[in-house]
């Protein structure tokens, strides 16, 4: 019995640095923007939180900004560095951490039901764009005032294609679920 614990315990922990890479994988992805790149980190998150759970897939987030945050490249452009954690980003990068949470919380008291899980994830994209574009907009130079022109620049653009990356991380996660391995 103890070796099956220990075999669960390192198959747990296998699959949720792989979890924090596939979200470094997808931040790679990028597609460069005046204000903030167009990236697939959004997939990568939910994707991760969805197949691994709130818990393990909250750890992922937290070791990929642990990751990014000691310099290894993980963040868009192959870039890494506590400077991106406090530069203009920095509030999307925590925002997905934010998310993690929200999504941790509303799957524990509500399920993990198709349409719990995408309610999760809506939530907390909504929760990441407010936490980016606060903190956006308080390192710009118009500070709080221009918490509406950051929303615009920052959020705007990229409503319809994070629901698009959502979407193919609900399912995409779904028909992995009915794998064995991430049982």
């Amino acid at each position: 019995m103890e070796q099956t614990k220990a075999t669960t315990g390192v198959r747990e922990m296998v699959q949720t640095a792989l979890a924090a890479a596939l979200i470094a994988v997808c931040s790679w992805i990028t597609v460069p923007l005046p204000a903030v790149p167009f990236t697939l980190q959004t997939f990568g998150i939910f994707c991760v939180l969805s197949l691994l759970g709130g818990k393990r897939g909250s750890i992922a987030v937290f070791l990929y900004l642990l990751l990014g945050a000691v310099g290894v490249p993980v963040f868009s452009g192959f870039s890494g560095g506590i400077g991106h954690l406090t530069g203009p980003t920095g509030g999307y990068l925590f925002g997905f951490l934010l998310s993690a949470f929200l999504y941790t919380v509303i799957t524990h008291f509500f399920g993990t039901k198709k349409y719990i899980k995408l309610l999760a994830m809506l939530v907390g994209l909504a929760a990441c764009y407010i936490c980016g574009t606060f903190w956006f907009s308080l390192l710009s130079e118009s500070g709080l005032a221009g918490f509406f022109s950051a929303f615009s620049a920052c959020v705007l653009p990229f409503i319809i294609p994070d629901l698009v990356k959502i979407s193919a991380a609900l399912i995409l996660s779904e028909r992995l679920l009915r794998i064995k391995y991430f049982r």
